[in-house]
C-alpha cells in the first residue's frame, strides 16, 4: 500500500528537504517528525543518541505508516543509518555534505564546509573529502549558532545579522597565496532556510551548495508508490506549539505528539 515520504530531523531544518520534495514530487503526501525534546542532537554522546533516533523514528513509521523514510539530519545520517535500516521495513534516505557536487562545481577549487561542529569533525566528512575532493582546499566552520537561527525564524523570528556575519567570518578569511572560496557547502539541513540571508552577507558571489536535491533523486530511486495527496501532519516529542507557524508555511499544519516506548 503507497504511504506518505516520512522526514525525519532534530528540529526544523528537514524543511528545507521537504521544500525540495515537493519541487520534484509536488502531489506526494509527506509526514514530519521533529525530535524537538532533544534539539540540539550535537550535544549528545553518539552511543545514547543512536538509539533515540532508531526509537524516534520507529514511533514515526507507526504513526505515519510512510512509504520511505527521509533522515533529514546530517549527525543523525552519519550515526543511525545502519541501525535504522535494520530497524526498519521501508527504504531509509540519508543525507550527507554535499562535497561531491560542490567539488564538481568549483572552479578555485577552494571549498568551504560551512556545518555543525559534530558533522565538521565526523570521519565521515573526512573520507567525502578525501574521496570527492581531493584536490581542493576545504575551509571547515563550524557554524552550530546557525541552527538556532533556523529554528528562530521559523518560530516567526528574524535571523541576527551579526551573528550569521560571524559564522561565515572564516570562509572569507584567506591569505595571499590561497584562492577564494567559490562554493560553499551547506553541510546542516537547518542552514538552507538561511540561504537568502547569507547570499546577502557574502562579500562575493558563491555557489551555495546542500543535498536537498540529491536526497529528491534519491527518493526516486528507491521509493514504492507514495501516496498522493497533502497528509499535512507532523509530530515532535516536545510541545508544537512554537513550531506550528513555521510547519504550516511548509504544509504541515496537523501536529501530533509521539508515543515513545519506554
Amino acid at each position: 500500500m503507497a504511504g506518505p515520504v516520512l522526514i525525519f530531523d532534530s528540529g526544523v531544518g528537514g524543511l528545507s528537504v521537504a521544500r525540495s520534495l515537493r519541487q520534484y514530487y509536488p502531489d506526494t503526501a509527506m509526514c514530519y517528525a521533529c525530535d524537538n525534546a532533544w534539539m540540539p542532537y550535537g550535544l549528545r554522546d553518539d552511543v545514547t543518541l543512536s538509539a533515540r533516533i532508531v526509537s524516534v523514528c520507529q514511533a514515526a513509521v507507526q504513526a505515519c505508516q510512510p512509504s520511505v523514510l527521509v533522515v533529514a539530519c546530517n549527525t543523525a545520517s552519519t550515526l543511525a543509518l545502519d541501525g535504522l535500516r535494520n530497524a526498519l521495513t521501508i527504504p531509509v534516505v540519508g543525507t550527507v555534505p554535499a562535497i561531491k557536487p560542490a567539488a564538481a562545481i568549483s572552479q578555485t577549487r577552494h571549498i568551504g564546509l560551512l556545518a555543525t561542529r559534530a558533522t565538521v569533525g565526523r570521519p565521515y566528512t573526512q573520507k567525502l573529502i578525501e574521496n570527492f575532493a581531493s584536490d581542493c582546499l576545504i575551509t571547515r566552520v563550524a557554524a552550530d549558532a546557525l541552527v538556532l537561527e533556523a529554528e528562530a525564524l521559523l518560530g516567526g523570528g528574524q535571523p541576527d545579522r551579526q551573528r550569521l556575519q560571524q559564522a561565515l567570518a572564516p570562509l572569507w578569511q584567506t591569505s595571499s597565496t590561497q584562492p577564494p572560496v567559490d562554493t560553499v557547502v551547506l553541510g546542516c539541513t537547518h542552514f538552507p532556510l538561511l540561504k537568502p540571508w547569507l547570499e546577502a552577507l557574502a562579500p562575493t558571489p558563491v555557489n551555495w551548495i546542500d543535498s536537498g536535491d540529491a536526497i529528491a533523486r534519491r527518493v526516486g530511486q528507491i521509493a514504492p508508490p507514495l501516496k498522493k495527496g497533502q497528509d499535512g501532519r507532523f509530530f515532535t516529542t516536545a510541545s508544537a506549539d512554537a513550531l506550528s507557524p513555521g510547519f504550516a508555511q511548509f504544509g504541515f499544519s496537523v501536529p501530533g505528539r509521539l508515543a515513545l516506548s519506554a
